[in-house]
């Protein structure tokens, strides 16, 4: 009697494209420059909805910054590292 193996893959993948929208910048956790993108186009690039990314912010898993205008900016290391469920420091 031949026996039967069932193998089930999954994956996830997130596309980043820079342009006019990220900035390099200092990211204070990462202790590292960094690209940034602000708060805002978190949406554009990932299919992460808003309660989501909420959490994410208030567990400390993204980085957050503050652009000089005071608009809030994300460290795409961290997103990418979360989105993977990888530590960054």
């Amino acid at each position: 009697m031949a026996k039967e193996t069932k193998i089930t893959i999954e994956t996830d993948s997130l596309l980043i494209l820079r342009g006019r929208n990220s900035l390099r910048t200092w990211c204070p956790a990462c202790t590292a420059e960094s690209e940034m993108i602000a708060l805002e186009s978190v949406g554009v690039i990932s299919n992460l909805d808003r309660p989501a990314l909420e959490a994410w912010l208030n567990s400390g898993d993204l980085h957050r910054s503050l652009a000089a205008d005071g608009s809030s900016l994300i460290c795409l290391n961290s997103l990418l590292a979360r989105v993977q469920n990888k530590k960054v420091s």
